[in-house]
């Protein structure tokens, strides 16, 4: 018995020490990646808008919700960051053809070549400097295990939707 107790207070000072690094590591995400794209008038938000904005299957652009979906973030947080972009001629939103109610959010002409000719090389730099001393091994584990851990907070948070659903019939 004492050694299980032993074993889960270990295990919790461990979570404890993970969950203060992944809180480290994203803040200095943000405060180093924004520095590497700055020039370029970006942040590290921006960078995912137009980094989710340019994959094969976001060709002809995203609605603001699946977008949300996709980043992980609320509309409303998007919708702000959407509009800045707008604004600054990165992006261009129209009513989806499918779905009048439902916003399509797209990159234009100038958004693309931000992203191909200035951001994507910056980016790579960055991501030379912060894993230049990580094997491809290194890399492989590190994105196994947090998608491992990306998806037992997802399941989390679909059970907390489900609940605060049922709670509000």
């Amino acid at each position: 018995m004492a050694t299980s107790k032993l074993g889960t207070e270990v295990k919790l000072e461990l979570a404890n020490r993970l969950f203060f690094r992944l809180y480290q590591c994203a803040n200095m995400l943000h405060k180093t990646g924004t520095r590497a794209v700055e020039a370029e008038g970006l942040t590290t938000q921006q960078w995912a808008v137009l980094g989710a904005l340019s994959r094969p299957e976001a060709e002809h652009g995203m609605s603001v919700g699946d977008l949300a979906r996709y980043l992980m973030v609320s509309r409303q947080n998007l919708s702000g960051l959407v509009s800045r972009m707008e604004r600054d001629g990165h992006l261009s939103t129209a009513a989806d053809g499918r779905d009048r109610r439902s916003r399509r959010v797209t990159m234009t002409g100038s958004g693309r070549k931000l992203w191909i000719h200035q951001a994507t090389p910056k980016i790579h730099g960055y991501y030379e400097e912060v894993l230049g001393d990580f094997s491809i091994d290194d890399v492989t584990h590190t994105l196994h295990y947090l998608l491992k851990l990306l998806d037992n907070m997802k399941r989390l948070d679909d059970a907390t939707q489900a609940t605060t659903r049922d709670d509000e019939e």
